[in-house]
């Protein structure tokens, strides 16, 4: 917990009351709720549509829910969504073609009612994340005008983590599990001890204080200040995961040939699941259909992912036909060239892409090998030229 202070406690009919002035608001709240065996983002209408009393059970390639007997409710590590499902959807119309009886053409641009949301329960993570979409969809000569327009309107309430997962390495990638100050409108700390079951709340935006003046809450106290700080604090020693302590930029530019390649490919199914489960990944493809009589013809927007074969295609067949050179164009993108397009890494170590590996690749494994590898072959050359 860092900068912003403290301003009041809710407990759970507080924070069902916030929930209310959101949606009085205007707005669709979104947060987690348990379905199908996971945490997952929906609607909820009231605090008693969040997974109070479930967490989860993380390693690599297995997801499981598990209940808890303390009812927490933000005790669960990241489920197969994140919040860019909502700001950079899987599908999305640009525009529809008509031709009319005497044969012109009438283009219609798609200018939907953007909705208006609340996020309940963004993760520090997760806040990072959108921080990054921020730069790529909305930022540069040519934003993103609908994830621009949902983006501006959205109302982000994060939930500090106080149980990271086994697949969680967001110290090493220069995150936390606490909500740096910035980039949100109110922060959730939960507390569950001999105080009871509350949540710390800091405000991070004007429209954060004025919901917070319009829900009962009590003031901070120390004691709970203190717990919540303590609980954040010892998730920030208990990540389950970490990479390695070197330059990523430095390593990936110096292992495009590295033989650690050809063994993740022999393992990857190019199935794309990391880049559908990544918060940051934004890559999409465009789409026409048509009706069956050919007068009336659409184009979509879509997610698209660099693992199929087809996202390279050029005259002549794709740039990138092997799963090695897949695999490592997402693992170098991901930690290496995002920085040259976009000013960071475009990984902030949420273990998404670890968990919901059907064949358990682990990205900071990957990352390490590679680092082994390349410092063996350093020794090598300087062996030999010593021995020269």
């Amino acid at each position: 917990m860092t900068n912003n202070p403290a301003t009041g406690v809710l407990d759970r009919d507080g924070l069902s009351a916030l929930i209310e002035v959101l949606a009085a608001q205007g707005r669709t709240v979104i947060g987690p709720t348990v379905r199908d065996g996971a945490i997952v983002l929906a609607e909820i209408g009231s605090a008693d549509d969040l997974p109070f009393g479930w967490g989860s059970e993380v390693e690599a390639g297995r997801y499981r829910l598990v209940p808890r007997a303390d009812g927490a409710v933000f005790a669960h590590t990241a489920g197969p969504q994140s919040w860019k499902t909502f700001l950079h959807p899987q599908r999305e119309k640009l525009w529809s073609a008509e031709r009319t009886p005497d044969g012109a053409l009438s283009v219609t641009e798609d200018d939907p009612e953007q909705t208006s949301y609340a996020f309940l329960g963004v993760r520090p993570c997760d806040l990072r994340a959108i921080t990054i979409q921020d730069r790529v969809l909305a930022g540069g000569r040519y934003p993103d005008r609908g994830y621009r327009e949902r983006r501006t309107g959205a109302f982000l309430i994060a939930a500090e983590c106080t149980e990271p997962g086994a697949t969680c390495f967001c110290v090493s990638m220069g995150g936390g599990p606490a909500a740096d100050g910035s980039g949100f409108d109110l922060a959730l700390t939960e507390v569950l001890d001999q105080g009871g079951h509350r949540f710390l709340v800091r405000v991070g935006s004007e429209a954060g204080r004025d919901a917070l003046d319009d829900v009962p809450h009590a003031p901070a106290d120390a004691e709970t200040e203190y717990a919540a700080r303590a609980a954040v604090d010892a998730a920030r020693d208990r990540m389950g995961r970490a990479m390695p302590p070197v330059d990523l930029r430095t390593l990936m530019g110096e292992s495009l040939e590295a033989d650690r390649w050809d063994d993740v490919a022999a393992r990857c199914l190019t199935c794309g699941n990391c880049t559908m489960v990544c918060p940051t990944c934004f890559c999409t493809t465009t789409e026409e259909v048509t009706d069956l009589t050919g007068d009336h013809a659409e184009r979509w927007l879509r997610w698209d992912s660099c693992f199929d074969v087809a996202f390279s295609h050029l005259h002549g067949g794709p740039v990138r036909a092997s799963a090695r050179s897949r695999y490592r164009q997402w693992l170098t993108h991901k930690l290496s060239t995002w920085y040259e397009q976009f000013g960071s890494s475009g990984c902030v170590g949420c273990g998404r892409c670890v968990t919901w590996c059907p064949v358990g690749i682990d990205i900071t494994e990957e990352a390490a090998a590679l680092h082994d590898e390349r410092a063996g072959r350093l020794r090598h050359e300087k062996q030999k030229e010593t021995q020269r």
